[in-house]
């Protein structure tokens, strides 16, 4: 709707000329609102609410005046009324040119929203009618509401759906009444250190600052120029076979013209300073073109670019372990050759969790969410050498069988636990999992080993709410989130070593958050994760169990088997090559398709006929031993809980176990040790997974 943009636009330009120019009066701002508008909780409200700091901004030229009053409600039978308020009757009288409307918060108590709930439309329309009564040429602005964050004491019992409802509401009438909304939510949503109140409803200081300057940004059409997402660089790969998103921020009301493959398109940024264009969806492109952006002063070029698949790489240490410490890793960096249409963008963090302080630069930066940084490289030495060595081999494999070009995406973090990676709203939707937001760093949802590194890192903090890459939805607001909607092929995961002492847990959060990933970037993408390797740690069996029993929780999904790769005492294992290769095996089948063994043996069934036990698995083709030698890793599990080796051989592709004479079996174990050397594998030499099974 660019006409309506372009407009809407130039109507305020024109309506703000008219304002300066009646006798040169200052352009009187009304900040209509309650608490948070108010500035309760700040030590000097008069100076530092986001009223008074909105005023430095926009400086001489403008009267801004606060409105706010603690505990407002919209709706007039509400506990305590905004129209019957003293702010709401010097409002009137200061006959505002500009009124920015920030009411709602209080309309979620149980006192106002049972009973009240269908008059809150009603009631906010009146407000704005009145408004406009005083001084029909008001330009009024209404706000999303800032954030209730988990602590609330009511937030899963009512507050949390009652305040979604009202948000709902609260767009409904903006675009009723065509009039702009001020997104205040997407300003803090990814904020809680800033939110500091056992309420937490009440941004501090610098929370109303970020309020301040959202508003600020929204009345004058400044946001900054021309301005591109993370993923936007030169040397860049687009996602083929579908349409091409290009899109980012620039001033309110100003054309971007884009320029691409020999076409143009244009569009003009809304009040929000938002703005995006479309281009057809395109074939693999090897040949580099070039992407111009023009905007106001300002042209931007990024050039050598492609377009072909684009895999996402993430998870924690054993993706984050580089080329350069893989076993095989110098053969593999001789060969690196920029001229190959491989594309890698490696989405740093600033600190690594490694056990050390952090220092005040890195933490506040944690704080802000600009912890992570990358941009588009071609295939390099130095590039590759850094690079995750499980995903570069993926995407080499891929590569050279597909003969497509490949940009392969890096964003892992060492130690990371599962629910870093998760949106806070997912997780706020969860009642199993919102309860992990609170006291977070002394929680059971985090590892013991989570938690004390998080305490070493941020030791010296300043700030109670101080965050980082290990705090629940951490990840997904720096990182993930930044990336969004860029369009992906599919994921690789490898992660689960800071959950594996809680399979249970993560058994329940793996299809939320891969759900979760996919309803972000609106794709129904493949989901390919690597399942723990053989190391000395007692709870490891299990949790590769839990990761094989995910499969059938999981469409679009598949797993890999790294159980005969691990070190005993070493979690970073340094044969990375093969994991790559088994991953793109897994994309070779599912995804492009290809006549390829995609897995190792999975359990299928146990079925125990008279005296002997059948074991069938898919994925079983050319059944054998890694070694040729007599199978091992299988034994039975008595009644009295006792695992007793058992001798098993192969028939046709099926296991078979013979119980000896009067023992009461109840389950099948294989490979069911941490560490491990089980040996059955396929054809392709892929192992067979872990699992005990109970015995029908």
């Amino acid at each position: 709707m660019p006409k309506q943009a372009r407009l809407y636009c130039c109507c305020i330009l024109l309506w703000l000329m008219a304002i300066a120019g009646q006798a040169q009066q200052p352009v009187r701002v009304a900040c209509i609102g309650n608490s948070v508008t108010y500035g309760w909780g700040l030590k000097d409200p008069q100076s530092t609410s986001y009223p008074a700091q909105l005023q430095r901004m926009l400086g001489a030229g403008y009267v801004v005046k606060n409105f706010g009053h603690s505990g407002a409600t919209v709706l007039k039978n509400g506990h305590n009324p905004y129209y019957k308020s003293k702010a709401f009757g010097d409002m009137l009288a200061f006959r505002p040119d500009i009124a920015v409307i920030h009411l709602g918060l209080n309309d979620t108590d149980p006192r106002n929203f049972p009973g009240y709930r269908d008059a809150f439309m009603p009631d906010y329309n009146w407000l704005i009618d009145t408004i406009k009564k005083i001084n029909p040429e008001v330009r009024i602005y209404v706000c999303s509401l800032t954030p209730v964050f988990t602590g609330h004491s009511r937030f899963l019992s009512s507050t949390f759906s009652w305040y979604g409802n009202l948000q709902e509401q609260i767009r409904q009438i903006a675009t009723a009444r065509q009039l702009p909304l001020i997104d205040l939510h997407e300003a803090l949503e990814h904020r809680p250190d800033l939110f500091t109140d056992a309420a937490t409803l009440h941004p501090d200081e610098a929370g109303a600052a970020i309020i301040a300057q959202t508003v600020y940004r929204y009345l004058t059409g400044n946001f900054g120029g021309l301005q591109l997402p993370p993923l936007f660089t030169r040397d860049m790969i687009f996602q083929r076979d579908v349409p091409i998103r290009i899109g980012g921020m620039a001033n309110a009301g100003t054309t971007v013209s884009v320029t691409f493959m020999n076409a143009t398109r244009r569009a003009v940024t809304g009040y929000d300073g938002k703005w995006q264009v479309v281009f057809p969806a395109s074939k693999a492109v090897s040949t580099p073109v070039e992407l111009e952006i023009r905007n106001e002063q300002k042209t931007v070029r990024l050039q050598n670019i492609l377009v072909g698949d684009v895999w996402l790489c993430s998870g924690q240490s054993n993706m984050y372990f580089p080329v350069s410490q893989s076993t095989g890793g110098d053969s593999i960096l001789n060969n690196a050759n920029p001229a190959l249409p491989l594309r890698l963008f490696h989405y740093k963090p600033l600190a690594e969790t490694d056990n050390r302080t952090w220092t005040p630069e890195e933490l506040t930066r944690a704080n802000n969410l600009d912890f992570f940084s990358g941009r588009w490289i071609t295939n390099t030495t130095a590039a590759a050498s850094g690079f995750s060595a499980v995903g570069y081999v993926f995407g080499l494999e891929i590569l050279h069988r597909e003969r497509v070009p490949v940009g392969l995406v890096e964003v892992a973090v060492g130690g990371s636990p599962l629910i870093s990676w998760v949106s806070r709203h997912t997780l706020e939707s969860h009642p199993l999992f919102e309860p992990a937001f609170k006291n977070w760093r002394q929680s059971d949802y985090l590892s013991q080993w989570c938690r004390e590194r998080t305490a070493v890192n941020v030791k010296n903090a300043s700030r109670a709410g101080q965050r980082h890459p290990y705090e629940p939805a951490y990840n997904f607001e720096a990182a993930i989130a930044k990336l969004l909607p860029f369009p992906i092929k599919g994921v690789l995961w490898y992660q689960g070593e800071s959950d594996a002492d809680n399979a249970e847990l993560y058994q329940q959060l793996f299809p939320v958050f891969v759900a979760d990933w996919r309803k972000k970037w609106q794709q129904q993408f493949p989901f390919y994760y690597v399942q723990l390797s053989s190391i000395n740690r007692p709870s490891w069996n299990y949790f590769r169990d839990a990761q094989r029993k995910l499969l059938s929780d999981l469409d679009h999904a598949g797993m890999i088997v790294t159980s005969d790769l691990g070190d005993p005492g070493n979690v970073h294992y340094k044969d990375k090559i093969p994991v790559g290769l088994r991953l793109a095996r897994l994309a070779l089948n599912k995804t492009y398709h290809r006549n390829i063994m995609a897995s190792g043996p999975m359990l299928r069934s146990v079925k125990k006929n008279g005296h002997v036990v059948e074991i069938r698995f898919d994925d079983a083709a050319g059944l054998r031993t890694a070694d040729s030698k007599p199978l091992r890793g299988f034994e039975l599990v008595t009644d009295q809980g006792g695992f007793i080796p058992a001798a098993a051989q192969i028939k046709d592709d099926i296991v078979l176990i013979r119980i000896p004479q009067g023992m009461r079996v109840k389950k099948i174990a294989y490979g069911w040790a941490p560490f491990t050397r089980a040996n059955l594998v396929n054809k392709a030499a892929l192992p067979a997974s872990t699992f005990i099974q109970s015995l029908k």
